[in-house]
């Protein structure tokens, strides 16, 4: 696995870490959203993970995610900056930066806490059933380009 594992510890917590030297005015290198909406967007993932908050896809559209999304997501290779954003993570009203903060990093904490075991072969709110590894490259992946885009 070429991604750093977000399952441990170490990993986690140097992630926040990243996400504790953002300020409510850092502001971003690219894309339309503030540090607080950014941080909303992060924990649209967690959000389908662990609540009922959004409508899981219709039978096309799950089709359609698994074949034309899921690898963009799942795999190693970074995101492009600028890339298409999906309609469940577009974040445009104002949030609250130490709320979503506050969110986010304990979502990271109760998903380390579960631990890698928990999710081979967890079912995803859009791909199906993923291994361990492709929710690591997820959960990673998408936290380590948007702190990124933030410069941290």
């Amino acid at each position: 696995m070429a991604l750093p594992d977000i399952f441990s510890k170490d990993v986690s917590e140097q992630v926040i870490a990243r996400i504790e030297a953002l300020t409510p005015q850092t502001q971003p290198n690219w894309g339309k959203m503030d540090v607080a909406q950014m941080l909303a967007h992060c924990n649209v993932t967690y959000e389908m993970v662990y609540t009922d908050k959004h409508p899981k896809p219709g039978f096309l559209m799950g089709m359609i995610l698994k074949a034309f999304v899921k690898n963009t997501v799942v795999t190693e290779k970074p995101y492009a900056q600028n890339s298409t954003t999906a309609p469940a993570f577009r974040i445009t009203d104002e949030r609250v930066f130490e709320t979503e903060k506050k969110r986010l990093i304990d979502h990271i904490r109760q998903t380390q806490a579960l631990g890698r075991a928990h999710f081979e072969g967890k079912a995803s709110h859009s791909f199906g059933n993923l291994n361990s590894d492709e929710w690591n490259n997820m959960f990673y992946k998408h936290l380590d380009h948007h702190l990124g885009q933030f410069g941290v």
